[in-house]
């Protein structure tokens, strides 16, 4: 049976097995299944890969993202330039396996950002700097809008939350949260904001998925703003990847 899966540590609430699975059902994909493969040390990629025969694509997830890249054979171009890879094709040809990595983060985040988007989104603060934030900073330079990062602690090219004042806030009206904070069951956390300094012309965009509505969401929507989840942008990079797994580039 072909098998697909997800990496990563912890898995307790994730979201790609059932969403998978029920895919299959509707399809009447008989001959598929997806499973969690809990992952804390990458290294055990490797025999993973070599003792399940059948399996033919992994996505990855925290804190898998960069550095599982060193165990793969290629990157096709945006994986190249973001630095990081959630999506895993398996190729096995005779006694070789070949493993390519993909980035389906950015085509979901772009696909699902872009009908929000209105001329005066020109400028974004990015939270956080993690993996998620890398593909981010990608689609943002795909589309021409320029961006801060912003961190708790002080570090190169970004600045910190304390630094956050009516001149930024007033400047960078789209704003994503690439954090876990919010996510269940921390229901009730949010990233440190001035989130009084927020206007209806402000565009909220939250990578957590789970709440549907964050916290961060939440104060934001308080003060007018737009806001998104993640689902969508979910969705749409577990199809991207369906798409890759199933095709013979």
């Amino acid at each position: 049976m072909r098998t697909f899966g997800l990496i990563g540590f912890p898995l307790a609430h994730s979201f790609s097995k059932k969403y998978f699975t029920d895919q299959f059902e509707r399809e009447g994909t008989t001959d598929c299944k997806y499973e969690l493969f809990p992952m804390e040390d990458i290294s055990s990629i490797l025999p993973l890969i070599t003792g399940q025969e059948d399996l033919e694509g992994l996505n990855v997830t925290i804190p898998h993202k960069v550095n599982v890249m060193p165990f793969l054979h290629e990157l096709d171009d945006a994986a190249r330039q973001i630095g990081a890879v959630n999506c895993i094709s398996i190729r096995r040809q005779g006694n070789d396996t070949l493993l390519k990595g993909y980035n389906t983060d950015a085509f979901g985040f772009e696909e699902s950002l872009k009908p929000y988007l209105k001329e005066h989104h020109t400028k974004a603060l990015i939270l956080g700097d993690g993996g998620a934030a890398k593909a981010v900073r990608y689609v943002l330079g795909k589309l021409n809008i320029s961006y801060l990062t912003v961190v708790r602690t002080a570090v190169p090219d970004a600045v910190v939350y304390g630094d956050l004042n009516e001149d930024i806030l007033g400047s960078h009206q789209l704003i994503i949260n690439t954090t876990p904070l919010g996510t269940f069951p921390k229901v009730e956390n949010a990233p440190d904001l001035p989130y009084h300094l927020l206007t209806a012309h402000h565009l909220a965009y939250d990578l957590v998925y789970n709440p549907e509505e964050t916290e961060f969401l939440r104060r934001a929507k308080a003060r007018g703003a737009a806001i998104k989840n993640g689902l969508e942008m979910l969705h749409l990079q577990a199809d991207r990847s369906w798409m890759i797994w199933n095709s013979l580039a």
